[in-house]
């Protein structure tokens, strides 16, 4: 069973910088959509970025230029760097994987989730 794992969250003032990492129990990135959501409170689960099998990547308006996915050589991290962190990033964020996802984006296509991590911004 493929488990997720997501760690780097944290709180930080506005304009600071985070980095999350998301492993995986399994080798799975290989020919994978790997992306990461996030939720704020009151708020439904929206895409933050997404790398395609191709390494092709894909941000929401929001977040392009501040955030930056990638992964390491051996595809068994998935990282999302973030600077210019803003008070409206505030939200738990999820790693999700993907096989089969046709876009790469759409939250149904992904049947694979971590358990999320919290990351604060405060002005």
């Amino acid at each position: 069973q493929v488990q997720l794992v997501e760690s780097g969250g944290g709180s930080v003032q506005a304009g600071g910088s985070l980095r999350l990492s998301c492993t995986a129990t399994v080798y799975i990135f290989s020919g994978a959509c790997m992306a990461w959501f996030r939720q704020a409170p009151g708020k439904q689960r929206e895409g933050v970025a997404s790398i395609d099998r191709y390494g092709i990547t894909n941000y929401s308006d929001s977040v392009k230029g501040r955030f930056t996915i990638s992964q390491d050589n051996a595809k068994i991290t998935l990282y999302l760097q973030m600077n210019s962190l803003k008070p409206e990033d505030t939200a738990i964020y999820y790693c999700a994987a993907a096989w089969n996802s046709g876009t790469c984006w759409t939250r149904a296509e992904f049947p694979h989730w971590g358990q999320g991590t919290q990351v604060t911004v405060s002005s």
